[in-house]
């Protein structure tokens, strides 16, 4: 068994595998309705009880529609697979309230060919007989676990037999990695891109719009870095979000582009670049994200479709001349490999640091070069700049009379901070403050300001009480 072992949940479609992975890993990672097979991918979290810490695992559903007709199912169960190999303990999850029925019979006979611990849970038993959960003795697979995922029933005592021969530990703190969220519009090859990147078929990759219901959190390593992979779900127009399920993978999406470091749209070239490509360029740079744009399916275009394209970006991206563009075929691997490099410079520019000495250095550099204008007379002066934030990065510029800077002159001082430290596919954010008075709110006075009130009064004292007064001090 690895040092954290893995827990695989596995069982027919809607018995509530999903309800029990939130919670194990006391959380809303996984999207939970009352919708068979909304589970399609692996999912991943971290779970602890009593100080023994492991990886769960939530699976699509398995041991319906598996019958080789080429629907999506069958590429749900191949996903539950993997993960049933991957796993070191199974957890096998039942519904009481529809009772045993044929494909739990063949999932059990499956389990009994592995030979890995296997415990076995009989979930929804709020609202059924007691006895319910006895006829699922007839898997061979030992005692069932009644329990009400929902409610957390039954919960304790199936987590304190699954960590029973775990080794004690403290919960282990792994690298977070590069967090890096693939995103875009349903069917323009996301998933594919991610199989690419991973060298692995780890998310389903089906020909119909919106496969991808959650979003993904894939740990990795290459070259020596850690990564975390974010697979999120399309994000369709306003328009078409009918169901209740598409609404949460929006959110699931957008929440991704928050937790993440870089972010790469993928943009299908066959369709070319719509609205809704920019409004997610537009979300991920206002949430400071670095950025990526990869245009998807561009070896399938003729050369006139391709030219067109290109005039395509020059126009619409011209308010992201900072980000790199790629051109690459997902499904064949041409150009993917080039991703990696601009992620990284991406992710590094957002993460830039530089002495408060150097900075102010170029500020004046750029400031000589080209003044500021003035104001009612008074030239601006902008006095130094010292870094104020990361992903996105954020220079803080002081001054006098900052507030009455051209938005134009700002960009000039952007710019100059760019070209210098090489800045690439990120935001960056440049801030001006006022220099202000140190005493200016604050109720007491310097203690040289006071010892001079004090001769002042004393001086005055003395000529009122008829002594000769010290020497006043200017």
């Amino acid at each position: 068994m690895s040092i954290k072992p893995v827990v695989a949940l596995i069982g027919r479609p809607n018995v509530g595998k999903s309800t029990l992975f939130n919670q194990f890993t006391k959380s809303r990672q996984a999207l939970v309705a009352d919708m068979s097979g909304l589970t399609r991918d692996r999912q991943y979290g971290d779970a602890e009880y009593e100080g023994k810490s492991f990886i769960v695992v939530d699976t699509g559903g398995i041991g319906e529609a598996d019958d080789g007709s080429g629907n999506i199912d069958d590429y749900m169960s191949e996903q539950s697979h993997t993960a049933i190999h991957e796993a070191d303990i199974i957890v096998f999850v039942t519904d009481a309230r529809s009772g045993l029925i044929g494909a739990d019979e063949e999932i059990g006979k499956f389990l009994h060919t592995l030979g890995k611990p296997v415990y076995l849970v009989a979930n929804k038993i709020d609202g059924v007989h007691d006895a319910a959960p006895a006829e699922f003795y007839a898997l061979g697979l030992g005692e069932p676990y009644p329990m009400a995922a929902s409610h957390g029933r039954g919960l304790g005592n199936l987590l304190e037999d699954i960590t029973a021969d775990m080794p004690d530990q403290s919960p282990i703190e792994e690298p977070d990695g590069l967090k890096l969220a693939i995103i875009g519009r349903p069917n323009v090859g996301k998933s594919t891109l991610v199989n690419r990147l991973l060298g692995e078929e780890r998310v389903v990759v089906y020909d119909m719009p919106g496969t991808t219901r959650d979003s993904i959190y894939i740990p990795y390593e290459r070259d020596g870095k850690h990564y975390v992979l974010i697979d999120t779900a399309g994000v369709r127009r306003r328009g078409r979000i009918n169901e209740k399920v598409e609404k949460f993978s929006v959110i699931k999406t957008l929440q991704a582009i928050e937790d993440s470091n870089v972010t790469v749209i993928v943009i299908d070239a066959q369709e070319g670049i719509v609205d809704q490509d920019l409004h997610m360029i537009g979300y991920a740079l206002n949430k400071g994200r670095a950025l990526v744009v990869a245009i998807n399916k561009w070896d399938g275009l003729t050369q006139d479709q391709k030219d067109f394209i290109k005039i395509e970006m020059d126009r619409r991206f011209s308010f992201i001349p900072f980000v790199k563009i790629h051109l690459i075929s997902a499904l064949h691997g041409t150009g993917v490999g080039n991703l990696y490099p601009s992620i990284r410079r991406a992710y590094d520019s957002s993460m830039f640091n530089v002495s408060t000495s150097r900075l102010t250095q170029i500020l004046q550099d750029a400031v000589t070069a080209n003044p500021p204008p003035a104001v009612a007379g008074r030239r601006i002066k902008l006095r130094y700049a010292h870094i104020g934030g990361h992903n996105p990065p954020v220079i803080v510029i002081h001054g006098n009379q900052t507030g009455s800077l051209p938005k134009s002159y700002q960009r000039y001082l952007e710019n100059q901070f760019r070209g210098v430290f090489k800045l690439e596919g990120t935001p960056l954010n440049v801030v001006f403050k006022l220099n202000e008075n140190p005493y200016a709110n604050r109720n007491d006075t310097p203690v040289k300001a006071k010892n001079q009130q004090l001769r002042q009064r004393k001086w005055v004292q003395d000529k009122k009480d008829g002594k000769k007064p010290t020497k006043k001090r200017k």
